[in-house]
């Protein structure tokens, strides 16, 4: 990579001022790292440079891309963040001290089988640094893109350690981020250095299986063109085919049987707007039989990470079994691009809530564990202790959208009970619960949610917390807030997190041995 492709990519985003800022962090970043080598033998600018094409490719704001461009400054030359500050403002300043706190994490991250930070230090600077601006860590995506692209520079223990780290850590925080073509290219890139003869072998496998659907899936594609232009439909029809990666760990799904796999590649149709996602929906089935237990409505109810599409998988006169996704273009974007498709961050930056929060208030509820991840850091920064399982749940889990009944949409781990839907309601929701209603039918206190429930929180104001309530709250957000109620009522002992987490371990553990 080097400085003219990176300026002429930026001209289609920039103003003339915001280029020469651009040129400016360039040549700055070069002189910083004049005589650094990579393993590779390739001068060191090649690495920011190549961070900070893909952080345009992404269309992130200005900051973010000077960001990449100098976010190894610090780290790794004499450079001081008070230089960085002087030169190019203080919201670059703050981002490139953010990457190098990660960095700094990353640097206790010892073990292979283990895909947090050893240290409370780390862990603290890590969840610190993401959590007062997300942008770190979509540089740090982009810095993790090129080192894997990079890889066979590094010696084999070290490109596992790496691959590893991003296929656990890297990639699941993309997916967070919605970032789904950032996921795939990590997991590709990641999956070929752990399992190299696999990997090939999966890669041979596609091939033959495209070659011999490619034909007949063509014919589908016209036939459904002609309806689709005979109806008056406004779109655009292209074709997917899974990675390499997603076909691996579907084939674990379904005992290695490649012939239960329908999705190998799918049709995507891109329109204008909701009404006309379904309108096709609709003439798909029309024109061919629909498998009904594959029809999946992620307009209506979004995956976790603010996914949306339609999906409808058919089976052709022929026989042949097809999927279609259908989306608009918004959909298409955010499908791709996920956040960087969704956050302004050049509109925001006028406001006073930026300064700090980095536009990370008032989130959509996809993004509501940015919050979380917040209160976790400030818990962090307190000097409480936090096991690295309770993270691991809260974090890296997977989540479920529910909503209240007024339709306000909460993003929990899988598995939350509806006592923790109470608390991220309001911690006063939570104080006062005496019973709930999911989706309109009374529903236990440790029955788990499931994605798309609707739950109703029935309050008293003479109810109050129960120590056993420990026992029915799985998040972080709402273990903290019921110790503080209960110690506010002297029920509990005023006690570090880490001794009120063994000890709720140890009472649920009795109670499930009886």
């Amino acid at each position: 990579m080097d400085k003219r492709s990176v300026l002429s990519l930026a001209k289609e985003f920039y103003d003339e001022d915001q280029l020469a800022e651009l040129e400016h962090a360039i040549s700055y970043a070069a002189e910083k790292h004049s005589g650094q080598k990579r393993l590779s033998g390739e001068p060191y600018i090649t690495h920011p440079l190549a961070v900070a094409h893909s952080l345009l490719d992404w269309g992130m704001d200005i900051d973010t891309v000077l960001a990449g461009v100098l976010h190894d400054t610090v780290e790794d030359t004499d450079a001081e963040l008070g230089d960085i500050e002087n030169l190019f403002g203080r919201d670059v300043a703050f981002l490139v001290d953010g990457v190098t706190k990660v960095s700094q994490a990353r640097a206790g991250m010892r073990s292979l089988d283990s895909y947090l930070p050893q240290t409370k230090d780390n862990l603290s600077k890590l969840l610190i640094a993401v959590s007062q601006d997300v942008r770190v860590i979509i540089i740090k995506l982009a810095d993790r893109i090129h080192n894997l692209q990079t890889l066979k520079s590094m010696p084999p223990a070290k490109q596992k350690k790496i691959a590893r780290e991003s296929l656990e850590v890297f990639a699941p925080m993309a997916d967070r981020l919605g970032m789904g073509r950032v996921r795939m290219q990590i997991e590709e890139l990641a999956f070929r250095y752990l399992e190299p003869k696999e990997y090939d072998h999966l890669k041979n496998l596609i091939r033959k299986r495209l070659g011999k659907s490619t034909r007949k899936l063509g014919t589908v594609r016209t036939d459904v063109e002609n309806e689709l232009k005979k109806q008056g439909v406004p779109f655009e029809i292209n074709g997917r085919v899974k990675s390499v990666y997603s076909l691996y760990r579907k084939l674990e799904k379904v005992n290695g049987n490649i012939d239960d796999i329908y999705d190998l590649m799918a049709l995507r149709i891109i329109v204008p707007n909701n009404e006309t996602c379904y309108r096709v929906l609709g003439i798909l089935h029309s024109m061919y039989q629909p498998m009904l237990a594959r029809i999946k409505d992620y307009i209506a109810v979004p995956k976790p990470n603010g996914y949306q599409s339609l999906h409808t998988t058919v089976i052709t006169p022929s026989k042949q079994i097809v999927e279609f996704q259908i989306r608009t273009n918004e959909m298409h974007e955010y499908a791709e691009r996920g956040l960087a498709a969704s956050f302004h961050y050049h509109e925001q930056k006028s406001t006073k809530n930026y300064a700090r929060k980095k536009g990370s208030s008032h989130l959509p509820g996809e993004l509501q564990w940015i919050t979380q991840m917040q209160e976790v850091a400030a818990r962090l920064r307190d000097g409480e202790e936090i096991s690295h399982e309770q993270l691991n749940v809260d974090l890296f889990s997977n989540r479920i959208f529910v909503y209240s009944p007024k339709g306000d949409i909460y993003n929990l781990p899988e598995g939350a009970l509806p006592l923790d839907f109470a608390y991220i309601v309001h911690s006063d929701i939570g104080k006062h619960a005496y019973s709930f209603r999911v989706n309109g039918t009374i529903h236990a206190f440790d029955k788990p949610l499931h994605n798309g429930d609707v739950v109703e929180v029935i309050t008293r104001r003479l109810s109050q917390p129960k120590k056993d309530w420990l026992e029915l709250v799985t998040t972080t957000h709402a273990q903290t807030k019921l110790r503080m109620q209960l110690r506010k009522l002297g029920i509990l002992q005023a006690v570090s997190g880490a001794a009120a987490i063994i000890r709720d371990k140890a009472t649920r553990k009795q109670s499930n041995s009886k």
